[in-house]
């Protein structure tokens, strides 16, 4: 596994890379002492991982994660502070390690990217590509944090700027619009029932006649929603009804 390393201080650099040494199957193949330089060692060198300092001059380590572009590698943040723990993994990251770093601790963080490598790629919701049904996103709601496939995602409803998201094993509240992540839904299976609803076609169970030449549907498990009459029009293109 390719590893860059990067942390504004010069001894912090030198202890992790110690500490990977030990590691036979790590190959820590750069380093950089800011943000700006982690961007460009990423470019040339699309290491697997990234152990990324948070505190530091100009671009800091948040920074850098929401600017990457995919392929995205695996984010390991590593800082003195533990209060962007939350923003961490909003941002996908595999681990959060508060400096010194533990060798055991550290051995974690190599076997959940070990886990991570060998697991279809999870991808952040904030980017710009459209999902697959196949992908895998990160979702966090209070405590709880989840890997969902997409094709798992049962129904999605508006709430302001944020949505919540329902699937196979719960729900969680995300800050993105509903037209937001309808850009990013995979089109063949993601329909958009009505201004606040998005549901899989696939969880459909059964679709009955509503008021004014609209639809409902029946989901697997027992939701009911209903559509626009707009809506249920394109529905009933797209579905031959």
């Amino acid at each position: 596994m390719k590893v860059l390393v990067v942390d504004d201080e010069r001894l912090a650099r030198e202890e992790l890379k110690r500490l990977l040494k030990s590691h036979a199957e790590i190959e820590v193949v750069a380093e950089a002492a800011n943000g700006k330089d982690a961007l460009v060692a990423i470019d040339l060198h699309r290491p697997d991982a990234v152990f990324l300092d948070i505190q530091m001059p100009g671009l800091n380590g948040l920074d850098v994660a929401a600017a990457l572009e995919p392929p995205l590698p695996w984010i390991v943040f590593v800082t003195a502070y533990d209060k962007y723990a939350i923003q961490a993994f909003e941002m996908n990251a595999v681990d959060y390690l508060v400096k010194p770093a533990d060798p055991a601790r550290l051995a974690t963080s190599l076997q959940r990217l070990k886990e991570r490598a060998s697991a279809p790629r999870a991808e952040p919701l904030n980017s710009k590509q459209r999902l697959s049904e196949s992908d895998r996103v990160f979702l966090r709601d209070g405590d709880k944090c989840w890997f969902v496939p997409i094709h798992d995602f049962r129904l999605l409803e508006s709430e302001g700027n944020y949505t919540k998201v329902h699937f196979s094993d719960g729900a969680a509240l995300i800050y993105r619009s509903l037209t937001e992540l309808e850009a990013r839904l995979p089109e063949r299976i993601f329909f958009r029932i009505n201004r606040g609803q998005i549901i899989n076609t696939e969880v459909i169970e059964k679709v009955e006649p509503w008021f004014s030449g609209s639809l409902k549907a029946i989901l697997k498990g027992g939701a009911e929603v209903e559509f626009s009459r707009r809506a249920a029009t394109l529905f009933r293109e797209r579905m031959s009804l």
